[in-house]
């Protein structure tokens, strides 16, 4: 058991570490999306014309604040769970349960992995770029430049290496509880996401 502990407490600091810094980033994607939505409602709706890359950019923050939250609800236990079964059988059995089904999240994981790289962001359609979605640079004398899609994909990208690492990090806190070293683990709630 002591092996196990050498690798969860590191692995432990890290995705408290990364988690925190992805949280801190997905409230201002949160943030951003909100008021260039309520712009963009301002402007259609007062001015009769919205700009066209307040839309792109929405959507942008909403794809990055999902990758980079849906680590940090995962390892709270903040998914939606059915868990009559795991209720029913004995505390061993319900342990090895959540095993199995930790080890056919990783099996996904890992597919997700593959595909959001190949698929999404080292292909064509990640190559090209967003129709209205700029950095201004022109405004301060340099040229403007459309986003690239990738930068939009990468979400699904970072956010899934995030969840392996918070999966790797699950399995091993249930394989140390099934061995009987529960009482030696840190709580994953809300406050140990944030103090640590």
């Amino acid at each position: 058991m002591p092996v196990l502990f050498g690798v969860l407490w590191p692995l432990q600091r890290l995705n408290t570490g990364l988690l925190a810094v992805g949280r801190v980033l997905a409230i201002a994607a949160l943030a951003l999306m909100v008021c260039f939505i309520l712009g963009q409602v301002f402007f259609r709706y007062v001015l009769n014309d919205a700009p066209n890359w307040t839309e792109e950019a929405a959507r942008f923050g909403m794809l990055w604040m999902t990758g980079l939250m849906a680590p940090v609800a995962y390892r709270q236990g903040g998914f939606v769970a059915i868990d009559m079964v795991e209720r029913a059988l004995p505390r061993m059995l319900a342990g090895l349960l959540t095993l199995v089904l930790l080890a056919l999240s990783l099996s996904v994981l890992c597919i997700m992995w593959e595909r959001g790289l190949n698929n999404h962001v080292d292909s064509l359609s990640g190559r090209g770029r967003m129709p209205s979605l700029r950095l201004p640079f022109d405004l301060v004398g340099g040229e403007s430049i459309r986003f690239r899609n990738q930068w939009m994909f990468a979400s699904l990208f970072v956010g899934v290496n995030l969840l392996i690492l918070v999966n790797v990090e699950l399995m091993l806190r249930q394989v140390i509880t099934l061995l009987g070293g529960a009482d030696r683990l840190t709580p994953l709630g809300e406050a140990t996401v944030m103090a640590e």
